[in-house]
């Protein structure tokens, strides 16, 4: 198959180049959008990641260039139009595991960062500020996590905090009994809010979890709790979150992820202004550590991301059926 590849990092073709694909494979750069999606004119199917948008108007250009196949290279689909997608004929494909380890951890090094204020220490003493003042944390050891969503990365994070000698509690539709065994308690969300010390999401983004951490939620929430949020920017209403660091209800927010980031992330955009006022606020508190969507970029993740892409390309043009078919 000829696979053009939207929104392609530098370092991506060298990890599907050393598998050995049969397929043609091109890369570019661009998001994939109405302006661009002529782009995969004469190319059998695309692959995209999280930031491309493949809504009704891009998905019917895309049939008009002879596209058949959508290869998402990330577990959401938020961002195709499935009965678009259906209506021209183009079966949709993802990843829906590559490594709930490096998501995971990810999860864990901004807690840690936050909580023991690496972030500050680490500017301080490069400029041969030894001062201890304003780096006071406190145990992770005896607090209460809050895990939202205990799918194959929420599981892991449980491990991980469970470690460190954490009550754990989650609240997911769907119960884990793996989690269970391993001590977690399942609260229902209102419970949760009121007894973590620190939230993690885990949890996939659609419309009954698009702004689930909102004012009222936050509401329920203990004053200094710490929100990580590692999922989807969608999940979090990051005006009620501003208006919450703000009242100190939040004492700390850890973000890899934020509701408006396509224009911004995978982006150079340090030589222009940034016209987000709400990133742009947030990113003015103390206590507030953003990353670009980074959670999942380890070497065996993005092995396992281009493993999983061209198996399904390969069963696509075999007229196989695809076990990753969303």
């Amino acid at each position: 198959m000829k696979v053009q590849f939207f929104s392609a990092r530098k370092d991506e073709p060298a990890f599907y180049h050393q598998l050995g694909s049969s397929h043609q494979l091109s890369f570019v750069e661009s998001h994939l959008g109405f302006d661009t999606a002529a782009l995969a004119s004469d190319f059998d199917a695309i692959s995209i990641f999280v930031n491309d948008c493949a809504d009704r108007a891009v998905i019917e250009q895309l049939a008009k260039c002879g596209v058949r196949a959508i290869a998402l290279r990330c577990a959401g689909f938020n961002n195709v139009d499935l009965d678009a997608a259906r209506e021209f004929g183009i079966e949709v494909v993802r990843v829906p595991a590559y490594s709930p380890y490096a998501v995971a951890e990810h999860a864990v090094a901004l807690l840690l960062m936050l909580n023991r204020h690496l972030h500050k220490a680490y500017n301080r003493v490069r400029e041969g500020n030894f001062l201890l003042h304003g780096l006071t944390g406190f145990d992770l050891n005896g607090k209460t996590v809050g895990v939202v969503g205990t799918g194959e990365i929420g599981q892991v994070f449980c491990k991980i905090m469970l470690g460190f000698g954490c009550r754990v509690v989650a609240y997911d539709p769907v119960i884990s009994e793996k989690c269970r065994e391993l001590g977690v308690e399942y609260l229902d969300w209102s419970e949760l809010l009121q007894v973590a010390d620190v939230i993690s999401l885990h949890c996939p983004l659609m419309p009954q979890t698009h702004h689930m951490v909102d004012e009222t939620a936050l509401s329920q929430m203990k004053p200094g709790v710490v929100l990580i949020n590692t999922s989807r920017g969608g999940l979090v209403d990051t005006q009620a979150v501003i208006a919450a660091l703000k009242s100190r209800k939040l004492g700390a927010l850890g973000l890899d992820v934020y509701e408006e980031e396509g224009e911004l992330f995978f982006e150079d955009m340090s030589d222009q202004v940034i016209d987000d006022d709400l990133l742009m606020r947030l990113m003015t508190f103390p206590n507030v550590v953003v990353t670009g969507h980074q959670a999942f970029l380890t070497h065996e993740a993005l092995t396992n991301i281009a493993t999983t892409t061209l198996s399904n390309l390969s069963d696509i043009e075999a007229g196989n059926e695809c076990p990753n078919k969303v």
